[in-house]
């Protein structure tokens, strides 16, 4: 632990580097965000999808310059601000952006596909950014997994490729390096620092998309979508991130991310429970399979 890391407020204060905190942590965050696409949905229920784009990164960069301004945290060092764009480009702007346009014609469980192969992006992203190789039986587990859920979700829509999938997989690239990188950041910086000012960042687009968007869109402020807006402005574009890049700072980039194999499974979960739309029995056999995988990820050693 560093002397900057010691000196913080409970806010930013690090937990302890261990195996089983760091994986709590993660597992936080693959939960936080499994609500984004129910989130999103709900949105989109009174807000345009450029309005819904807009308003959520604007909010999200309010909650994340209050919280730098009451810990008083300092300016990131210079060698950090490019990993930071790619975190602001791909995680607050690019996946928001290409995941809100996906869903006005794909469904959730159809979307669920951008988080199937996401583990393994990131996992790939990371080890060319690191020069490090994970094990061969970890490559081996994380394919197995990310093939079975990619398999499925795609099987929802009988594997027809649609345009609505462009989206999806534009995003999925865009995410994973705002994962590495945010995940790199991670292990010198505190995670919740690491996203806030990847927020603030992309704060200025936002703005823009808003303003523009919102003088063009019409807006009906609905129960669902004043709850949709607030989840993915407060959680799935900042407070998910806090306990995610933190976990990723304390168990390695590679092992957090094959956690989120699990994330397009708890997605349906929220899908039926929350929007009504259904799933087949393949969801119980997809389940143990892709959890049978997370064991081995999180056990292999990287070389």
């Amino acid at each position: 632990m560093t002397s900057q890391q010691n000196s913080l407020t409970p806010l930013a204060s690090t937990a302890t580097a261990s195996p089983t905190g760091g994986t709590l942590y993660a597992a936080l965050g693959v939960v936080s965000f499994s609500f984004s696409f129910p989130g999103t949905v709900w949105a989109l229920d009174g807000f345009g999808p450029w309005s819904a784009i807009g308003v959520r990164g604007v909010l999200a960069a309010l909650i994340a310059l209050t919280a730098l301004r009451l810990t008083r945290a300092p300016l990131p060092k210079r060698a950090d601000w490019p990993a930071l764009a790619v975190v602001a480009g791909g995680c607050a702007v690019g996946f928001p952006l290409l995941t809100t346009l996906a869903l006005q014609t794909s469904s959730t469980a159809n979307s669920a596909v951008v988080i199937g192969a996401l583990p393994m992006a990131t996992a790939a992203i990371s080890a060319v950014l690191t020069r490090r190789s994970p094990s061969k039986v970890f490559w081996a587990a994380a394919g197995v997994g990310a093939a079975t859920v990619v398999v499925y979700t795609l099987s929802q829509n009988h594997g027809r490729p649609t345009v609505a999938d462009l989206y999806l997989f534009g995003a999925l690239v865009v995410c994973a390096a705002g994962y590495a990188q945010g995940g790199r950041l991670s292990a010198r910086m505190p995670g919740w620092r690491v996203i806030a000012w990847g927020v603030v960042l992309a704060a200025p687009v936002n703005l823009v998309v808003s303003l523009f968007a919102l003088s063009h869109e019409p807006v009906h402020l609905t129960a669902k979508a004043i709850a949709g807006m607030a989840y993915i402005a407060a959680i799935s574009q900042f407070g998910g991130f806090v306990v995610w890049y933190k976990g990723m700072g304390l168990i390695g980039v590679a092992r957090a991310s094959q956690l989120q194999l699990a994330q397009p499974l708890l997605t349906l979960v929220w899908a039926v429970l929350l929007l009504g739309e259904s799933f087949t029995a393949a969801v119980p056999v997809t389940a143990a399979i892709v959890l049978t995988c997370i064991v081995v990820t999180q056990r292999a050693r990287t070389s």
